[in-house]
């Protein structure tokens, strides 16, 4: 199939296949191409699980930096205590040495957890976003579903006899 198609252009395709579908006169019934409306409804079942692999990939690229984070986080705490080893070395005034380690360190952790809070912040933007599509798509086609079912309701109910006879 090549590129799978965004859900919300799947959806717009049903709605105008719907809409140029012919009226059966005095009725509320459409007559509509049956491979058309099933094409895009196969096209529908193949991208939504699109949708959520996507978000999927989404999650693995949150744990991806969350973890890069860390590891980033656990190297300047290297750095931090190796540069006050050789300070402490260096210096005769250990203490001089020890509060500029702390320094150091004080100063990764609060890089690791804006880059863990900035991780989180953009996984909960793209979730958010995607949520948001898949409930518009999912309304649509409920929206969809109802008034095709509701145009089917007057057809299938009888039509009331003349309780007089000519």
């Amino acid at each position: 199939m090549g590129e799978v198609m965004d859900i919300q252009h799947l959806v717009d395709r049903l709605e105008e296949a719907l809409n140029d579908s012919t009226h059966v006169p005095f009725s509320a019934y459409l007559l509509v191409s049956e491979d058309r409306i099933y094409g895009i409804v196969d096209q529908l079942r193949v991208a939504i699980p699109e949708e959520v692999k996507r978000a999927n990939r989404v999650e693995a690229e949150k744990d991806r930096i969350l973890a890069q984070a860390h590891e980033e986080a656990e190297r300047i705490r290297d750095l931090a205590r190796q540069e006050a080893a050789e300070l402490v070395k260096r210096d005769p005034i250990m203490t001089s040495a020890q509060q500029r380690a702390e320094n150091i360190l004080e100063r990764s952790r609060r890089d690791a957890d804006v880059l863990r809070h900035e991780a989180d912040s953009y996984v909960i933007e793209v979730l958010t976003r995607l949520e948001e599509d898949l409930l518009r798509s999912l309304a649509v086609v409920r929206n969809g579903m109802r008034k095709v079912q509701v145009e089917q309701e007057p057809a299938e109910r009888p039509l009331p006899q003349d309780s007089q006879t000519s």
